[in-house]
């Protein structure tokens, strides 16, 4: 489960939240945002620190470390829970629709009474929002576009959350004697970018021991339905998880049926009725005699039926049975291919930590590069200027020199922001002396859907720009892609050499399968880096690995899987071979 501090990071977010929908200080509202992110990502758990330890964490001051001590002894935060007393039941509701700042929810609750997302859709069905200051048809439409966004998502949570509470719960079962075999098996197995429950799997002969631990473990809210083939509970953070323990013999076929998705399995089956054979979880069997025919792994099931095993991230009902049963499915990349980070930052912008601990993980996770690409000026609150990106520069050359036996070559890159009209922050003589450029949306989100095509575009057409970052930049569940010509932009991308990057922070998977497949058809290769602001966020890699598979990469298409030789190949910007 999460560690501590996953929560405190919460609670102060929540704070921050809460200051500003009463019309708090906007600056402390911001110190207690930037002190949760540095709390969220530090890589010790906050539970083993004291006040002075708490102090020692960028932007922790005293005032917060005492509240986070507080909280670790007692369980409440009391300037939280006195701030939610003093919010309209629903308000904070309504500020978890994108599009729909604190400011204004608290408006609308104090104007109209709008306290929940229904009243709110219903008002705007109504036209009652446009005589209000600082609403109109446009602001209606966006907000309604945010409630869909909401309303998608449900009770689904993001995939690292959930990845979370099923690596805890598959080593705490397969610790339980007789165990044999222990594994997370649905959406979450397929990777899908939000995750409704999670279901495990267990093989064992006897299921008792398993259900009985599994309702005892510590993070267990509720109890659903307790039975021995199948047991559900609720954990503390909401999720439901549900536990299957079946033979070791029929281990293949359970993981193959719990997997899915539902419309592959449809197809699956319908092959195996074509061969006068019945697909269950148990296994497959002749449907006239019963005799089991395969069952044991999943490669003996899919085999059985004339088909290559096929990878669970590509279980979605989009071609792969056709490719299976043809021998034609792609060579998927893994995170083991992975060759470097093309994007990540340090302390010297909005990263939490310095350049030489970054260093230090990249070389643990066996990078023959790694790429520093701290913000370039015109995000301004990071207050960059060429002084500081020279002088980091120097450091970085010094440290790749001064590395002997070292294998992992460092390059100095920035993120440069995409302007409204596709400018980027320094002029290309500057750009110049950088080993790569990623640019990025940082701002100006809600322009026109021409306007936006027309400013990535231009982004692309920058002979410095390696990447586009983050492309769509949305935020999962909480802000959608910007409304852009992606199939224009894709072209564009192919056409002048420049890579899409698949973003891996679980918040953003930044771009999603569906897109990365669109992008693919056109040519576009890929850059497979973690937005890293920590050591910890370096191990989100696994996740952008995820949407990649889903989008049928191999190491052809990722950028980053290449040799140092090869990518600096593409880097230098040759658009007629991809840098292929």
């Amino acid at each position: 489960m999460a560690r501590s501090n996953e929560e405190v990071e919460a609670l102060l977010r929540e704070y921050a939240d809460l200051l500003l929908i009463t019309g708090g200080d906007a600056f402390r509202a911001r110190a207690y945002e930037k002190a949760a992110r540095a709390i969220g990502g530090h890589p010790v758990d906050v539970a083993r620190l004291d006040a002075k330890g708490l102090r020692e964490i960028p932007n922790v001051g005293k005032s917060i470390a005492d509240k986070v001590v507080e909280f670790l002894r007692t369980g409440t935060m009391p300037a939280v829970e006195e701030a939610r007393a003093a919010i309209p039941a629903g308000v904070r509701e309504l500020t978890a629709i994108p599009a729909l700042g604190p400011k204004k929810a608290m408006l609308l609750y104090e104007e109209l009474r709008i306290s929940s997302v229904d009243q709110l859709a219903q008002a705007i069905e109504e036209h009652k929002l446009r005589d209000l200051k600082g609403f109109g048809p446009k602001s209606e439409e966006n907000i309604l576009h945010g409630i869909g966004l909401l309303r998608a998502v449900g009770n689904r949570i993001p995939l690292h959350d959930a990845m979370d509470v099923a690596d805890d719960i598959v080593a705490a079962l397969s610790e339980v004697p007789g165990c044999q075999r222990c594994a997370y098996a649905g959406s979450l197995r397929r990777m899908k970018e939000t995750v409704g429950d999670v279901d495990i799997l267990v093989a064992a002969e006897d299921s008792a021991p398993f259900m009985d631990a599994f309702t005892g473990l510590p993070y267990t809210a509720e109890v659903i339905a307790h039975g021995l083939k199948k047991t559900s509970i609720r954990t503390t953070k909401g999720l439901q998880v549900d536990l299957r323990v079946l033979p070791l013999d029929s281990w293949g076929a359970g993981m193959l049926y719990f997997t899915g998705s539902k419309a592959h399995n449809i197809r699956v089956r319908a092959i195996a009725v074509r061969h006068g054979l019945k697909l269950s979880e148990y296994g497959l069997f002749e449907a006239k005699s019963g005799k089991k025919i395969a069952s044991r792994s999943e490669e003996d099931v899919y085999a059985r039926l004339g088909m290559d095993w096929i990878p669970p991230t590509l279980r979605e009902d989009r071609g792969e049975v056709k490719a299976a049963l043809e021998g034609s499915l792609p060579a998927l990349l893994h995170e083991s291919d992975l060759r470097g980070d093309l994007h990540t930052h340090t302390d010297l912008t909005d990263g939490l930590e310095p350049l030489e601990n970054m260093i230090a993980k990249a070389e643990r996770r066996g990078y023959a590069y790694y790429a520093v690409t701290d913000h370039a000026p015109k995000l301004y609150m990071q207050q960059m200027t060429e002084e500081k990106m020279l002088a980091q520069r120097e450091r970085l050359r010094e440290l790749d020199r001064g590395r002997g036996h070292r294998d992992t070559r460092l390059l100095h890159g920035v993120e440069l922001n995409i302007d409204a009209d596709g400018e980027v922050d320094w002029p290309g003589d500057f750009l110049e002396g950088f080993d790569m450029c990623v640019a990025s949306v940082h701002s100006q989100f809600g322009q026109d859907r021409d306007t936006m095509t027309r400013r990535l575009v231009r982004a692309c057409e920058n002979p410095h720009v390696n990447i586009i970052g983050h492309p769509t930049t949305r935020l999962i569940g909480k802000r959608p892609g910007v409304d852009a010509d992606l199939d224009e932009v894709f072209a564009a991308c192919a056409r002048t050499g420049t890579a899409l990057e698949i973003n891996a922070h679980p918040d953003r998977l930044d771009l999603s399968d569906e897109n990365i497949l669109r992008a693919k058809s056109h040519g576009v290769v890929f850059a497979l880096d973690s937005d890293a602001h920590s050591t910890r966020d370096l191990d989100h890699m696994r996740y952008g690995v995820g949407m990649a598979q889903r989008g049928w990469l191999t190491t052809d298409d990722v950028i980053n899987t290449w040799s140092l030789t090869r990518l600096r190949r593409f880097l230098r910007k040759k658009p007629t071979d991809g840098g292929r």
